[in-house]
């Protein structure tokens, strides 16, 4: 059955150090969803050691969409053929091609949160919601798991209680190319010692398995942000909050990029989001580099100019969201480099 958000707000309390303290959820909406308040405390990479492995389904995919409805079509049908059978839950950013009417009516196995507005990547932390199961698996619109790949995942997470977060091999397009990001990732300089796979700091949202119990404790995707370069916040918090992030070259997701995507827009809301993130977590030094920059290139740069104005109307709720991370997080991004992806 269809549901209708009328309205949801995450309110994340982190205390000092980065420690994650209690999230609060409430959303209003009718049909069976009615009116929940969900109160959730945060599990510390610690106590989730004694947690069994998961007997139900591996993971819930979480996809949050827009107007396209023939890219979902083909992610669904993909989904639906996994040996895992995984429940999949589908949040319509206000899609106005029929993309609610399409999942209603061919995937009714598919849970569907259909909003009014156009939330972006926030729209996931609702999905997030929804789960029952103790992974979440990330998928785009245009983007599916390997057979196999989130079973494994979630045996991974099982027997790693510390890590929070794992980022897949990104396949690209027909001839499955190797995403650019798969080799950052692999040669990141991160200390490891006892974890799966490469310690990363950063992740690409159409291929990552999260632990749920973290996803929550740190958040979720910032409203703020809306979407473009969102997973940086998420991985810095997830970091400060005290939970790892790995990648394994085994888990694999497979992305076919839309052809309907906008370079420009999308280069705009990173450059945004990347100084709004420096201004929410990094160093003072940090964030003044980041708008020097924008502010430099505003002059001969369309996209910069447009970045610039982004940030400066977002600027003060940043401000007002303002939490430096931990001393051990800031040196591990600066081991990164500024450019770094993983």
């Amino acid at each position: 059955m269809p549901y209708g958000i009328l309205a949801g707000w995450l309110a994340p309390c982190l205390l000092p150090g980065g420690r994650p303290g209690k999230l609060v959820f409430e959303l209003a909406g009718h049909g069976d969803l009615g009116r929940v308040q969900h109160t959730y405390r945060a599990t510390r990479p610690e106590a989730a050691a004694d947690r069994a492995a998961p007997t139900g389904p591996p993971a819930t995919v979480v996809i949050a969409t827009r107007n396209r409805g023939a890219e979902l079509c083909r992610t669904l049908e993909h989904l639906a053929s996994l040996p895992e059978r995984p429940p999949v839950v589908v949040v319509d950013n206000g899609s106005q091609d029929g993309t609610a009417a399409m999942v209603r009516r061919r995937f009714p196995g598919t849970e569907l949160i259909a909003l009014r507005r156009n939330r972006g990547a926030w729209a996931r932390n609702l999905g997030v919601l929804r789960a029952r199961t103790p992974f979440i698996a990330l998928a785009d619109d245009d983007s599916w798991w390997a057979p196999g790949s989130l079973a494994a995942a979630a045996a991974l997470l099982a027997a790693s209680p510390e890590v929070g977060l794992i980022a897949a091999r990104i396949l690209v397009g027909p001839d499955q190319a190797p995403d650019a990001v798969n080799a950052v990732m692999a040669a990141s300089p991160l200390p490891s010692d006892g974890l799966p796979g490469p310690r990363v700091m950063g992740f690409l949202g159409c291929g990552a398995v999260i632990r749920r119990d973290a996803f929550l404790a740190v958040g979720g995707f910032s409203r703020l942000l809306f979407i473009g370069g969102e997973e940086q916040l998420f991985a810095y918090d997830l970091a400060a909050a005290g939970w790892a992030a790995c990648y394994m070259p085994d888990i694999v997701a497979y992305h076919h990029p839309s052809a309907s995507r906008q370079p420009a827009t999308r280069r705009y809301q990173e450059a945004r989001n990347r100084a709004l993130v420096a201004w929410l977590r990094r160093p003072l030094r940090c964030a003044l580099t980041e708008t020097g920059g924008l502010t430099r290139r505003a002059g001969h740069d369309a996209i910069a100019a447009r970045a610039l104005g982004g940030l400066a109307v977002r600027l003060p709720l940043a401000l007002l969201g303002r939490r430096p991370l931990p001393p051990d997080v800031e040196t591990a991004i600066r081991a990164l480099g500024d450019d770094h992806a993983g």
